[in-house]
């Protein structure tokens, strides 16, 4: 299908765009940005975007979407219809499924729902070690050849540094990037939330910023012996944004992620022991806050991703500290976002290379960018469009979402994934 969106501000970081153009998709591909009225109308299917922004498709690079195994939670086509609705054209998938995507066997399942799902498109990531357990290598080729973009071991850390190094050794030889989930587990153990005033107030065992930071210390010092590309998973503490800065003056191939939760709530979201709000890395403290919107502002930070962790009642409507950590955000993570963008603490073109062009690099895969014959992946965002978050209305199977009932100014209106429309409001 020709499709000819007209008048909107076309934003595009990979090229430093930021003008009212006409956009023409043909054959699934971005074929011509001329300025408005310069492309015929006849033929095509129009979209009158005035007042509305064209965006390279957003990809979210850190999602759960439970299948194989849990499927009662999510499964790769709920939660791709998630992403579709939240303005996400492509979302790469975590490995930590029942049985685990450390073979090319699950990797090609992944692949094969997410084609006849056909909302978002899906990234496989494949797991860096056998069943996650840290003990021995999954076979990075095999997982490349499949079709995996990344190596990840998330939910858990490799707490064996020897291991950790073998692992970026070796997905250098493929060129794969190393996912990190940083947590020293003997700091962790047994935690529930952040440790300090609120996690004394409720009588539950906290996890310090510590645990996350020492284990960043030490996959930074493991990626400047190897020289292979680490991506540090949800930051949440200043710490950690320190260090990566260092890292990243010093010049080692670094780049991180946060989460919106870690800059828009902080651990008093879990006052009332909210089980909504238990998440790992937990919620920090104001001045985490403060140091994560520091980190994406001036670059540290390279990506947002939501880290979309459904689960059902089964795991959230118990005792805190018996509950699953995990919240969902594909739906709500584009909104909370924009809220840095009206307060004037991102850019849009910020915004929109956090939340795309962005990932799309570090992931190595197509998208990120309006470019003539690039794919058709195209979010159109209404950032004026007031609305009230609803889980009830969610696309996802899981409602643990803390953000329920909050409004948010921004939103996507439309989706287009290879030129097709996968998703509009009406």
């Amino acid at each position: 299908m020709s499709l000819l969106i007209k008048g909107g501000l076309v934003v595009d970081p990979s090229r430093h765009l930021e003008d009212p153009l006409d956009l023409l998709v043909e054959r699934g591909k971005i074929v011509a940005l001329e300025p408005p009225g310069q492309i015929p109308d006849a033929g095509r299917r129009v979209i009158s975007a005035p007042g509305l922004v064209v965006a390279p498709g957003l990809v979210d690079m850190h999602v759960h979407l439970r299948e194989p195994g849990e499927e009662y939670k999510e499964t790769i086509c709920t939660g791709t219809r998630a992403a579709v609705k939240g303005g996400f054209t492509a979302v790469a998938a975590m490995p930590n499924t029942k049985p685990v995507n450390d073979t090319a066997a699950v990797t090609r399942l992944i692949l094969d729902q997410a084609k006849t799902a056909g909302n978002a498109r899906v990234y496989p990531v494949g797991a860096i070690s056998v069943g996650s357990r840290g003990q021995a290598l999954s076979e990075y080729g095999d997982l490349r050849v499949a079709g995996a973009v990344a190596l990840s071991d998330d939910g858990r850390p490799v707490s064996n540094a020897m291991l950790m190094r073998r692992a970026l050794e070796y997905a250098r030889t493929f060129d794969l990037p190393v996912i990190a989930h940083c947590e020293d587990l003997d700091l962790s153990a047994e935690g529930a939330m952040h440790e300090g005033v609120v996690s004394l107030q409720l009588g539950l065992k906290g996890i310090p910023a510590a645990a996350e930071e020492v284990m960043v210390y030490r996959d930074l010092t493991l990626a400047s012996l190897t020289g292979a590309r680490l991506h540090i998973a949800h930051v949440s503490t200043g710490g950690s944004v320190a260090i990566i800065r260092l890292a990243k003056a010093m010049g080692l191939p670094v780049t991180a992620e946060t989460a919106p939760h870690y800059f828009s709530l902080t651990e008093e979201a879990v006052l009332g022991y909210n089980t909504h709000a238990k998440v790992n890395p937990p919620l920090r403290t104001e001045m985490d806050v403060k140091a994560i919107k520091e980190g994406l502002r001036d670059g540290t930070l390279d990506a947002i991703a939501c880290d979309h962790a459904p689960h059902s009642s089964l795991e959230k409507e118990v005792e805190f500290a018996a509950a699953a950590f995990g919240l969902i955000g594909l739906e709500t993570s584009l909104g909370l976002t924009l809220k840095l963008v009206h307060t004037g603490e991102l850019s849009l073109i910020q915004a929109i290379e956090a939340l795309s062009t962005n990932p799309a690099r570090i992931l190595g895969v197509a998208g990120g960018t309006l470019a003539v014959g690039a794919p058709a992946d195209i979010t159109v965002i209404n950032l004026n469009r007031e609305w009230t978050v609803d889980v009830n209305t969610f696309a996802s199977k899981s409602r643990n979402c803390p953000f329920d009932g909050w409004t948010l100014k921004g939103k996507a209106v439309m989706t287009i994934v290879g030129g097709r429309v996968v998703w509009e409001e009406d």
